[in-house]
């Protein structure tokens, strides 16, 4: 049995780009016979885990809660900033990026990644799914508790990295990749009305509807084939190419998928959001059980360094 874990920014409702590729692949993951995954939202870094909840994560089989539920998380990220070099944070990406503006640097940049090892390393996790982006500082998660383990003995579990290659990149309205930060999301969990608005605020070109188009360069067909059924992608792409087929025309087809591959899942997000303390229980139950696995972890650290 494989012990999974992963963080979730709870950075707001999750848009298209996130449940595509980020929280349907994990839940596939979660289901798998023999993995036991423990996935946390990241709040010391919620609407967030409404919408995972409403994509069908098992929590009764695997554990979801909050990071800030779990605070020796907190206890063991300081213990481990104790083992590790200044001159190795100094390294981390998210320091250097702003590394010429030290003012703007605080105390709580410089040490996340002792945060993430903590993270990591409290649930004895042996698999960490990360993209290439965060790679480093599951590097950086390996050599501290490899430091410590040398001088301690056996304390830590290695965690090895999963990067899936094929990870989804996800266009935003405008094309480029779909970003909050970018305001180029689309929210599937909006009300009809606005989820109507912003599919067709959707950047196309200018080809008249009788012009003949190329699918694979037109933004609205990159988002329906991601979501659609291959013979749904194959029959617009079609459309496309024959001519007399409008954009207008495409985005309500989009739309009408996104109602209907995810009505079931907005309804259930709806629920849990005007059922808030269903959720929170939920999440409690989930660091109840993460506190017992973390409390073994953090005492087999305490008694190696003689408390």
């Amino acid at each position: 049995m494989a012990r999974i874990l992963t963080g979730i920014q709870s950075s707001g409702r999750p848009h298209l780009g996130n449940i595509l590729g980020a929280i349907l692949p994990a839940i596939e993951l979660s289901k798998k016979d023999g993995n036991d995954c423990f996935f946390f939202i990241a709040d010391l870094h919620t609407l967030t885990s409404a919408a995972w909840m409403a994509f069908g994560f098992d929590t009764s089989k695997n554990t979801f809660y909050r990071q800030s539920d779990v605070p020796e998380v907190c206890e063991l990220a300081w213990y481990l900033s104790c083992y590790f070099p200044y001159q190795r944070l100094t390294l981390a990406h998210s320091f250097k990026d702003k590394s010429e503006k030290l003012a703007e640097i605080n105390t709580g940049l410089f040490t996340y990644p002792m945060l993430m090892a903590a993270d990591i390393l409290m649930y004895d996790a042996q698999i960490v799914p990360v993209g290439k982006d965060q790679l480093q500082h599951l590097e950086f998660t390996r050599d501290v508790a490899g430091r410590f383990n040398h001088q301690y003995g056996e304390t830590f579990v290695l965690p090895e990295a999963r990067i899936d290659e094929k990870v989804m990149v996800v266009p935003g309205i405008d094309g480029e990749k779909m970003s909050k930060s970018y305001n180029n999301y689309i929210d599937i969990f909006l009300p009809e009305p606005e989820l109507k608005k912003k599919v067709m605020s959707i950047v196309t070109d200018s080809l008249p509807l009788e012009a003949p188009k190329d699918a694979e360069q037109c933004n609205v067909y990159k988002l329906f084939q991601l979501v659609a059924e291959a013979h749904e992608a194959a029959t617009m792409r079609q459309k496309y190419a024959q001519g007399g087929y409008g954009y207008g025309h495409a985005k309500k087809e989009l739309l009408e998928k996104l109602l209907t591959k995810y009505s079931q899942e907005r309804e259930r997000f709806n629920y849990y959001m005007n059922h808030l303390p269903e959720l929170d229980l939920a999440l409690k139950a989930g660091a109840e059980k993460a506190r017992q696995t973390g409390q073994v972890v953090l005492h087999r650290v305490r008694e190696k360094l003689g408390f």
